[in-house]
């Protein structure tokens, strides 16, 4: 007779198989592909599932296959039902969008670039007495910048807003961009991306069917830590420090004499709070929207990153617009900046108001000693004519 237990409390054959509904979530999905046949819609909720399922950390080998496999057949699907429908339309016509278009932004939805972009769907349903609109799905409803970039790549979501960061996989030429102490001060950064030099670097993302529109800001990122001011690169040494997922930022980190530790952005309170890092990295609005502050203790303004962040549209979805809506849209995306600077300032000041009411030690640093770390690390990813040009132009604005 078998003991149930004995290989729990023994371990000895090992655990026994997980049979919970996490192995099942492939069927779900496929369910929710059936069910579209009835619904007419559920099949994009099992799209969007199974992109953020794929990229779970405990998905396991045999879920990832299948996801994928689900989205591929999404996909393959949605561009023969495209081209059958295009071949019935007669030759020389093509269809021409209009109505309320898709936008998808990681940020919550008072965030500056939610709003910028909300700003942008009013002007363009203004100027075409209620034609074209945007509705936005903020706070990733629709899945992680990564997932949302594929996405609309494919021509599955209109417009996007995602950060520089996840862009350099795509595309080498916005690497520049996110090079530590690459821009000297959020001025600095606003005269580049508003130059020809943001034109060429957005005009590169077109081969990878994405439209570029315009760059938003996303601050100045700083060190914030529970043991002691950083107040020269050796008082980084030792320190755990939160990274994204980036071999940039890693890179980064690790030269600065810190260990970087990539985790979640999701887990960064607890695992301070916790102990599990010593600090982490980003801008004033972040470290308090997301109440950093209640648990690091110091700020030092060490500005190392002024990563932009981009607005982009489905090439797909772009080339459906007739010429003069393509020009609204530019004209509506280039007047969204400005409601966007005028917000993202806006919540500067309140985030600087807040810490200065708080036990928050904030301390400025000299940034050359930390700028000086950083040539290996530029050598290490602007390996390129076309890259080095585009640094250099970016130095070449910088005042005095």
């Amino acid at each position: 007779m078998s003991n149930d237990h004995a290989d729990t409390a023994g371990g000895s054959a090992g655990p026994e198989p997980d049979t919970g509904v996490t192995l099942y979530r492939p069927i779900i999905v496929a369910i929710l592909y059936l069910a579209n046949l009835f619904t007419g819609f559920s099949v994009l909720i099992g799209l969007i599932l199974a992109y953020v399922w794929r990229n779970e950390e405990a998905t396991t080998e045999w879920e990832e296959s299948h996801f994928t496999y689900l989205i591929r057949t999404f996909w393959i699907g949605f561009w023969v039902t495209i081209l059958l429908g295009a071949g019935a339309i007669l030759p020389g016509c093509k269809p021409v969008m209009s109505g309320l278009l898709t936008g998808a932004d990681a940020h919550p939805g008072d965030y500056p670039t939610v709003r910028a972009v909300e700003f942008m769907g009013r002007y363009l349903d203004e100027k075409t007495g209620g034609r074209l609109g945007i509705r936005m799905f903020a706070g990733g409803q629709l899945g992680s910048e990564t997932d949302t970039l594929e996405i609309t790549s494919f021509g599955g979501i209109d417009f996007n807003r995602v950060n520089f960061a996840p862009l350099n996989s795509i595309e080498p030429m916005t690497l520049p961009f996110c090079l530590p102490f690459v821009f000297d001060s959020v001025a600095h950064m606003r005269r580049v991306v508003d130059s020809e030099v943001g034109d060429e670097v957005m005009a590169s993302l077109e081969p990878h069917n994405l439209i570029g529109l315009c760059i938003y800001d996303s601050g100045a990122r700083s060190f914030y830590n529970v043991r002691r001011p950083i107040t020269k690169p050796e008082d980084l040494r030792g320190l755990k420090i939160r990274v994204p997922a980036s071999d940039l930022y890693i890179a980064m980190v690790n030269a600065l004499g810190a260990n970087a530790v990539p985790i979640p952005f999701g887990e960064i309170y607890q695992s301070l709070a916790q102990g599990v890092i010593d600090g982490a990295e980003n801008n004033w609005p972040t470290f308090v929207g997301e109440r950093h502050y209640e648990v690091a203790n110091y700020l030092s303004l060490t500005q190392h990153l002024l990563t932009p962040e981009a607005l982009v549209m489905s090439k797909a979805s772009w080339e459906r617009l007739s010429r003069a809506d393509q020009l609204l849209v530019r004209e509506a995306a280039k007047a969204s900046v400005v409601e966007m600077r005028r917000l993202w300032d806006i919540r500067v000041d309140e985030a600087k108001a807040a810490v200065a009411a708080s036990d928050v030690a904030v301390n400025t640093v000299d940034t050359e000693p930390f700028a000086a770390l950083m040539r290996p690390v530029w050598d290490q990813f602007i390996t390129t004519p076309a890259q080095q040009d585009i640094v250099r132009r970016i130095r070449d604005m910088r005042e005095g």
